[in-house]
């Protein structure tokens, strides 16, 4: 009982930094799952069972506060289902003993780029309104989808990241856009899941506690999304996931590294994220002061 508890507490914590900044429901609940000694596959399979009713929540609360552009939902969440229903049949056919390192480089890599992106380069905002094309939208499903799938999580940390970068939609609508498209990839890469080791391979009760969790915390996050600093909240989400894995692949069998290594490693990695964080708050107060400036038109204290 008291780790589904647990466990409904992280899908509670992954989904309000999910549908707030778009990205790290799947990588911050595969982290846990992993830790508990779960399965890659079984892992990725109970996030994304979990994520189809997250998803659809999310989504609704999303489109009830303007934050979806259907457009891009459907050009990029059709591709990103076929390549995570690719990505989950890949996955469950992996052995443990490959998938699990494996998994650990996918997530430590992706959690390095949201920490660069949001602490060195923050949320560009030109081209804002320009339309986004199919011949960006569609292969960035793809291989978001895919990777999504393989790795536990992932279809927001690259998507999100790459609209953004695109400068052509509003931050809160990138979120809620991606956050929506993430129903159709869930569903996907659950029956890719569901072919490949079969209900017996899945923890139903984890599924459940992961569920309500995200579920009772969706709509306030869609409503939160208006507020929360992407820089800030993206630094410290990407600084948690190279820890985390980081900590996976020094203490595994592939690695096997000892006290006297892993603890100066430990030590650097945790400065380094403080020095992040403190760049990227003091970057926020700075764009803030500028922003306010322009408003009241009177020019910025030195």
């Amino acid at each position: 009982m008291r780790t589904l508890v647990l466990l409904a507490l992280a899908g509670l914590g992954a989904q309000l930094v999910d549908g707030s900044l778009g990205m790290a429901h799947g990588v911050i609940s595969t982290v846990l799952l992993l830790a508990l000694g779960t399965s890659p596959a079984a892992a990725s399979a109970i996030v994304h069972f979990a994520q189809i009713g997250t998803g659809l929540v999310s989504g609704a609360s999303h489109a009830r506060f303007g934050n979806v552009d259907w457009k891009v939902v459907a050009r990029m969440g059709i591709p990103g289902a076929v390549g995570s229903f690719l990505g989950a049949t890949v996955l469950s056919r992996m052995s443990t003993a490959v998938a699990e390192p494996v998994m650990a480089v996918i997530l430590l890599a992706l959690g390095l780029y949201v920490s660069y992106r949001f602490t060195l380069r923050g949320v560009p905002r030109d081209n804002l309104g320009k339309p986004l094309r199919k011949r960006f939208l569609v292969p960035l499903g793809l291989v978001a989808g895919f990777l999504g799938a393989t790795g536990g999580g992932g279809w927001g940390l690259i998507g999100t990241p790459a609209l953004l970068a695109s400068g052509r939609m509003e931050p809160r609508k990138v979120v809620g856009s991606v956050d929506t498209s993430k129903f159709l990839v869930a569903v996907s890469a659950s029956l890719g899941f569901l072919l490949a080791l079969g209900s017996d391979g899945v923890n139903w009760s984890w599924v459940l506690a992961f569920l309500i969790g995200g579920m009772v915390i969706a709509p306030v996050a869609a409503w939160l999304v208006r507020f929360v600093a992407p820089r800030i909240l993206g630094s410290v989400v990407g600084g948690l996931i190279v820890v985390l894995n980081a900590r996976t692949l020094l203490n595994g069998d592939w690695v096997g590294a000892t006290t006297a290594l892993s603890t100066p490693v430990y030590a650097l990695l945790y400065a380094l994220w403080a020095a992040a964080l403190t760049y990227s708050i003091r970057a926020y107060r700075q764009e803030k002061a500028v922003e306010e400036a322009v408003e009241e038109r009177q020019p910025v204290a030195a």
